[in-house]
Order: structure tokens, then C-alpha cells, then sequence
């Protein structure tokens, strides 16, 4: 853990400026709009360590990968999202002595994101060499409003002598990913021009041939009076720069406007994407800073207003969940069905930006509450449109008949994760994907989802798992072999409980859906089984008899889910043995030692257990839950917000407090030491999670809503608002009362502490909180 940064409720504040810090706090302070995102690299040059960062959505380059790839089934590539143009560089110089916070004297600092307006600024003040002080304040934002588009103020002021000054924006597109496998240059540069004022470049990604073109249009202003005079102009492939002289007395201040443009072939033709580019720009200079700041923080406004959560009584908590809400709206917008949610978002390049099973385990149920039904219906369309690929994918592990296994790590539909143990054996995504179809129809209502494309995936992921199981003569029962669970921690295990869990209930699920398809819309249904060609009786035989004879490990002694067969065989201890120098244990201990503990990564047997609670009673979650907890490290950034829902759903309010501060201080905080590589972009949807199904107790039941809201102690209120079907309802939630008011033009029937009540449309519902309905009523 690495404390720095101070508390508020609305923004991220750091003082004084620590070297050792600095990539850590350029991931923190990360920003975006859901085209563009872009570490908090400085405008000026930084001779110190720092990870260049600037990110365009679903542009990507396939890094041939060091092993695996000359084997059978293995991926020969890893999906990356690329490093792009370096559009924020204004070098500075100081009477020809370069403005360097890595070598000059720095007299006070600080840097605040703020959340609220999305917008990273900095103030400082630096004695240079010579011993001239200048005074710097700096703040830009990437548009959510026109989202091509960003812009940057940068002001600088001679403390204690007249100085001049040397000013030289630029575009820097011959930019390289740190990851980069073998070394590569990704990027072939296009074409450039720069004319006064105004500069470009336009660049193309090796083999997979997507172009950015980045432009730049520059003002400057000393005292408020703009600077007329005409830039020295510098050009070479990839590079475009307008260097300016000024003279600037003691306590005058020079300003400095940067407005960029920043376009991909994703969305413009190539041949009109540079004329579209200087449009773009065009208009932007003509709306200037202030104005394109006014509806970029009006356009934050809105979406605060649909997915904020207000707690009073306990500001570290505040800023956690609003810190998670913040880089979550500012990853992903919604509307387009082609893009989707990186582990990091667009905040380091570890993992590559790829998509990974935690956007249907986590993030969905964010955006289902928070956003239009459109903007989760595109995540499942994302999943929908690289079926195709996924049933390639099962053949080429030896799979037939339209047998599909999603990729563990995709961004264009193919495998391209490279570790044998997770390619090919963390199978349980397949069911992340299905569950995520039926908590998508469950909260919106949207059946016509199944039947245009939900349904056509639930048939290829459960021939999949019909095939992926095996009939045991021993058990006499159907096994699944060498599987990895979501606990990383265990690899080429025999049935995973949860894997075989998850799998039956796809099977099931798909054969309810078949039946609503076919009484819903018969013609739509033959169609599809003649597309896809499914034998249902055949086929759906086969899957009843599977969900009917499935084996699931038990441990009777403890009344427990077994993780997998063989888990007692280890030594078994619990966390509190584990000496907390030797935490996290990924950094402390050998992958041996790892595999031969009993330690869990991240939730397992209780992911199962958080998916299905309706299933089992509160004695047999408990018994689970006890068991598993304290043996589970939470190294996973996946794991810590299902065990506060658990634990609220247990009433084990304090230990549920305590992780969640974890899950929404994580990053903040730095608890795994692990910051500088970027955010934990998707497990902050789990944040939002622990509070909404945790403490609120949120859950869709019969298509109603469900609250079984309970607080923590140190909070005096929370509240939030959450769209469910055709509403949007504000809850307000205190120690005495819970208050529910339908914003929308429909009635809207809850259930609050297993109490129907119906919601009136622009009217509220005040429940009192006693002994009697202060959580969950236990089920028997």
C-alpha cells in the first residue's frame, strides 16, 4: 500500500512532487472520453521515469508472441492497443535552459484531477538552473462532448526576474509500446505537414493498416493580448513542431491554448480522414477552450447525474467509489458495438487492452444500472458479432457442430492469450458470457434480445460444453478435466466447482430460452436451428441428461462446495498465519509455492455462490463463505467486491466495509504496489457492486426490483439512482429510513425488506428501518 494522495469528495488530489511516485500518480490521474484516453504524462519534457501513454479505442496491433505460437491451438499473437501520437508535448525553455522537473529545483507542486468536470491540472513553481523561478499552471481535458477533440491551457509566470521564454508545441507520432514483444516499431508515418500555427500527422499500424491522424492548432496570448507573431516550423516524418520566443516580464503571465484533433479509419475513410481531421480542428479552435470546457463539463454533468452515489460520513469512501464511477464513464461510452472494456482501460498497456470475461462479470451490471439499456445491448452485440471467431476457435481445439469458446483475451473475436493454462483452461468465461445474457433480459426486460441473438449464443457455448465434459464409469457421473477457476492460483485442476456449476446452468438456461423462442416467434426459431442447423431433440436430450447427472465436489465434514477435487490435499492454513511480509504473495513467492498452497486469488466457489444465491440458504452461503474467506488472499483486483456482498448479505457489515474500502481504494491507494502498470479499469465496476448489491442489497427477482439496503457504521447517508426496465428510481438510504422516489413516468413496484410497494410515477415511498428489516430477512 502506498498512501499519498489527499482525501476529498470530488477530486484527486496529490502535494509536492515525488519522482519515485510519478508513474504510479500518471496511471491515477489518467483521463479519457471513451475514443481517447491518456496517462498523465507532463505537457513539458520529463527526463524521468515515465510511461508514455496516449490510447485510440480499437485501434490494436497483433505482437507475435515469444512462446507457444509454433504449437497446435496456441494463439500466435497478442492483441495490443497501441501507444499513439504524443499530442500534449509543449517543450519549455527558460532563457535556453530546458523547463525539466527531473532537474530542476522544485518548490512546490500539485496535481488534481478533477472528477466532477473531468478535468487534470497542475500548479508548481520550479527555480531553473540560473535560479529564475517560474511559476506553471496547466489543465486539459479530452472532450466528452465532441470526443475527437481535447484541449490544453498552459500559463507560465516569472516569479522573481524577467525571463524569455521558449515555447514549442508539437505532435510526436514516432511513439513505441514498452510492452512490445520483439521490439517493434508499430507504427509507419503517413504523411505531415505544418503550417504556422497549425500541424499534423497522420500514421498507419503495421499489418493490421488502421490510420490516426492528429492535429494541433495553437494560441498564445502574454497578459491577456495575443501573440501575432508566426512560429518556427519544424517537420520530418512523424514530427511536426511550432517553436515561439516571447519576452516576459517579472509577474507577467503567458497563456498558451493547444487544441488537438485526433481521428481513426475506424470511423473515416482513409482517404478523407487528414481533410476530416483539420474540420474537426477548424471548429474546434473557432469554439475555443472555455466553451469546449463548458460542454465538456455539462456533458459530466449528465453523467454523474445518472451514476452517482452520495455518501455521507465517511469521505475516503466517497472519493473511492466516485474515483471507479469516473475512469469507468470515461472507458467506455456505449455506442459502439465494435469497442469494449480493457483491463486498463486506456490507462498502461499491461494486458494489451483486450477484452477479458470481466466485462460481462463486472461491468455489466454497472451500466445496466447506470446507462441507457443500449449501451449494455452493445456489450452483448460485441460478444454476439464474434460468435463466428469463437466457433473457430473451438475447432481449432478440436471441438465440433457449431461449438463455440469465447477467447480468454480478444479484441477482434480471435484467441490471442498465450498461457496454456488460461487459453485453454479457464473455460468458465464461456458461462461469464451467457450469464451476462440472462442478467441483461432479467433487468431490462428486453426478451427480443434472445431471440434476434442472445439465443443463437446460449446453443454454441452449450455444444460447447456438452462437449467439454466427459462421462466417468467410476463416479458414474459427467466430469469436466483440467480446468483453471477464476482462482488463478490453481491450474489443471479436475471439476472446478464453480466451472461445473456455471456449466449446467447454461445448459438449462439455454433450453428454457429455446422454449420461449419457439412460443414467442416460431418462424424466427426455424430459422435459426436450420442457420445453425440444431437438432433440438437430439441435442437438448443430451444437455438434460448432463445438467442431471453433473458432478460436484463436496466436502461433507465442513458442509462446504469443494473448489475442486484434491483442494484438502493441501496444507491448509488461513490468511491470518500468512506473515504480511510476505504479502502480496505474486511478488513474494515462486508459482511452485503458489500452486501448492490452499491460498485463493479470487473468489471461486463464492463467484458461484454470489451468482446463484437464490439457490441456497443462508446456513449453506455462511458455511461457504467462512470457510473460503479466510483463505483467500484477494490478489485478484476481481475478488474483494463479491465478498462484501456476501458479508452485507451476512450481515457481516464490518468486515464488508473493510473490503470495500479495499476494491474502491485500490488503485488510490496502490494495495497491490502495482499502480504504476495502470488502473484496475474493470474490477471498478465490482466497487460500484459492493455497494449497490452489497450494502443496498440490489437484485431482479420475478422482474422486480429488490432492496434489502443495510449501512455501514461510519456512514451517515448514501444514495444513488438506478435505471431498472422503462424508470429511474432515487434511493436514499439512512439509519432510520429508507426513501424511494420514482423520477419516471411509470409506476414502479419494489420490494424492500421483502415488502412490495408500489412506486408511483414522480412520487416517493418513505419505509422505516427497525430491528425487524435492518438487512436480509434469512431464507430457510
Amino acid at each position: 500500500m502506498n498512501k499519498y494522495l489527499k482525501i476529498d469528495p470530488w477530486c484527486i488530489i496529490e502535494e509536492g512532487f515525488d519522482s519515485k511516485r510519478h508513474q504510479s500518480s500518471e496511471s491515477i490521474f489518467s483521463i479519457g472520453n471513451g475514443l481517447i484516453g491518456q496517462r498523465a504524462n507532463f505537457e513539458e519534457d520529463y527526463s524521468g521515469k515515465s510511461l508514455q501513454g496516449t490510447y485510440v479505442a480499437g485501434v490494436y496491433y497483433p505482437d507475435k508472441t515469444k512462446v507457444g505460437w509454433w504449437k497446435n491451438g496456441y494463439p500466435e499473437y497478442f492483441a495490443k492497443v497501441l501507444n499513439a501520437t504524443n499530442f500534449i508535448g509543449i517543450r519549455i525553455f527558460v532563457n535556453g535552459d530546458a523547463l525539466d522537473l527531473a532537474k530542476c529545483k522544485v518548490l512546490s507542486f500539485q496535481r488534481v484531477l478533477n472528477m466532477k468536470l473531468g478535468v487534470l491540472s497542475r500548479n508548481f513553481v520550479v527555480e531553473m538552473p540560473s535560479g529564475k523561478q517560474v511559476e506553471v499552471t496547466t489543465s486539459r481535458f479530452l472532450s466528452m462532448a465532441v470526443p475527437e477533440t481535447g484541449a490544453i491551457h498552459y500559463s507560465l509566470s516569472p516569479v522573481n526576474a524577467d525571463v524569455e521564454i521558449k515555447f514549442v508545441p508539437y505532435l510526436d507520432g514516432n511513439v513505441i509500446n514498452e510492452d512490445a514483444n520483439w521490439d517493434e516499431v508499430f507504427w509507419d508515418q503517413v504523411t505531415h505537414e505544418i503550417n504556422g500555427k497549425e500541424g499534423y500527422i497522420v500514421s498507419r499500424t503495421k499489418k493490421t493498416e488502421f490510420e490516426i491522424a492528429c492535429g494541433m492548432f495553437i494560441k498564445a496570448f502574454l497578459d491577456g493580448k495575443e501573440i501575432l507573431q508566426n512560429p518556427m516550423n519544424v517537420a520530418r516524418a512523424g514530427y511536426v513542431e511550432a517553436a515561439f520566443k516571447v519576452k516576459v516580464a517579472k509577474k507577467s503571465r503567458l497563456a498558451v491554448y493547444k487544441h488537438v484533433a485526433v481521428l481513426s479509419s475506424l470511423y473515416h475513410d482513409r482517404k478523407v480522414i487528414l481533410d476530416h481531421t483539420k474540420q474537426v480542428l477548424k471548429k474546434s479552435g473557432e469554439t475555443g477552450f472555455e466553451k469546449l470546457l463548458m460542454a465538456h463539463v455539462a456533458k459530466w454533468a449528465t453523467i454523474w447525474e445518472h451514476s452517482d452515489i452520495v455518501i455521507e460520513g465517511d469521505d475516503e469512501a466517497q472519493q473511492g467509489i466516485r474515483f471507479n464511477i469516473f475512469h469507468l464513464n470515461q472507458t467506455y461510452r456505449g455506442d459502439d458495438p465494435r469497442l469494449n472494456i480493457g483491463p486498463k482501460g486506456f490507462t498502461g498497456e499491461k494486458y494489451g487492452g483486450s477484452t477479458y470475461w470481466d466485462t460481462e462479470a463486472f461491468c455489466i451490471p454497472f451500466f445496466l444500472c447506470t446507462a441507457p439499456a443500449s449501451v449494455t445491448r452493445n456489450l452483448l452485440l460485441y460478444r454476439y458479432k464474434h460468435l463466428g471467431k469463437a466457433i473457430e476457435n473451438g475447432r481449432k481445439l478440436g471441438f465440433t457442430g457449431g461449438a463455440a469458446l469465447y477467447p480468454m483475451v480478444t479484441i477482434n473475436g480471435e484467441e490471442c492469450h498465450n498461457e496454456w493454462e488460461i487459453t485453454f483452461e479457464e473455460i468458465h468465461r464461456n458461462g461469464a458470457i451467457a450469464f451476462a445474457i440472462y442478467n441483461y433480459v432479467r433487468h431490462t426486460g428486453d426478451h427480443n434480445y434472445l431471440i434476434e441473438y442472445g439465443l443463437e449464443v446460449l446453443i454454441a457455448i452449450s455444444r460447447f460444453w456438452s462437449q467439454r465434459v466427459n462421462w466417468s464409469d467410476e463416479k458414474k457421473q459427467y466430469v469436466m478435466l483440467g480446468v483453471t477457476g477464476p482462482n488463478e492460483y490453481e491450474n489443471n485442476v479436475n471439476n472446478n466447482w464453480y466451472t461445473n456449476t456455471l456449466a449446467s446452468w447454461t445448459l438449462q438456461y439455454t433450453i428454457e430460452t429455446i422454449e420461449l423462442v419457439k412460443h414467442v416467434d416460431p418462424s424466427k426459431y426455424k430459422g435459426l436451428i436450420k442457420k445453425i442447423r440444431f437438432k433440438e431433440r437430439e441435442e437438448s436430450s443430451c444437455w438434460k441428461d448432463i445438467i442431471a447427472k453433473m458432478y460436484y465436489p463436496y466436502l461433507e465434514s465442513e458442509g462446504i462446495f469443494l473448489q475442486q477435487e484434491g483442494y484438502m490435499d493441501k496444507e491448509q492454513m488461513t490468511t491470518e498465519q500468512l506473515d504480511p511480509a510476505q504479502r502480496p504473495l505474486n511478488q513474494k513467492w515462486s508459482w511452485d509455492r503458489i500452486l501448492r498452497s490452499c491460498f485463493i486469488k479470487q473468489a471461486d466457489v463464492l463467484q458461484g455462490i454470489y451468482l446463484f444465491e437464490e439457490k441456497y440458504d443462508t446456513e449453506t452461503i455462511l458455511r461457504n463463505f467462512d470457510f473460503y474467506e479466510t483463505r483467500t488472499v484477494h490478489e485478484s483486483s476481481l475478488s474483494p467486491c463479491i465478498h462484501v456482498v456476501l458479508a452485507a448479505r451476512l450481515g457481516k457489515m464490518e468486515l464488508a466495509h473493510r473490503l470495500y474500502l479495499r476494491t474502491s481504494r485500490l488503485d488510490i491507494d496502490d494495495y497491490n504496489n502495482e499502480v504504476s502498470e495502470g488502473l484496475h479499469i474493470t474490477s471498478m465496476a465490482g466497487t460500484y457492486l459492493a455497494i449497490i448489491e452489497g450494502f443496498a442489497g440490489k437484485r431482479v427477482r420475478e422482474g422486480r426490483l429488490v432492496l434489502n439496503p443495510q449501512i455501514p457504521a461510519s456512514w451517515k447517508t448514501f444514495a444513488f439512482k438506478i435505471l431498472f426496465r422503462d424508470s429511474q428510481l432515487k434511493v436514499d438510504i439512512s439509519k432510520k429510513k429508507v426513501v424511494i422516489t420514482n423520477e419516471s413516468a411509470i409506476s414502479v413496484e419494489v420490494n424492500v425488506y421483502n415488502n412490495d410497494y408500489a412506486v408511483a410515477s414522480r412520487s416517493t415511498v418513505e419505509i422505516k428501518r427497525n430491528k425487524n428489516n435492518m438487512g436480509y430477512e434469512l431464507n430457510k
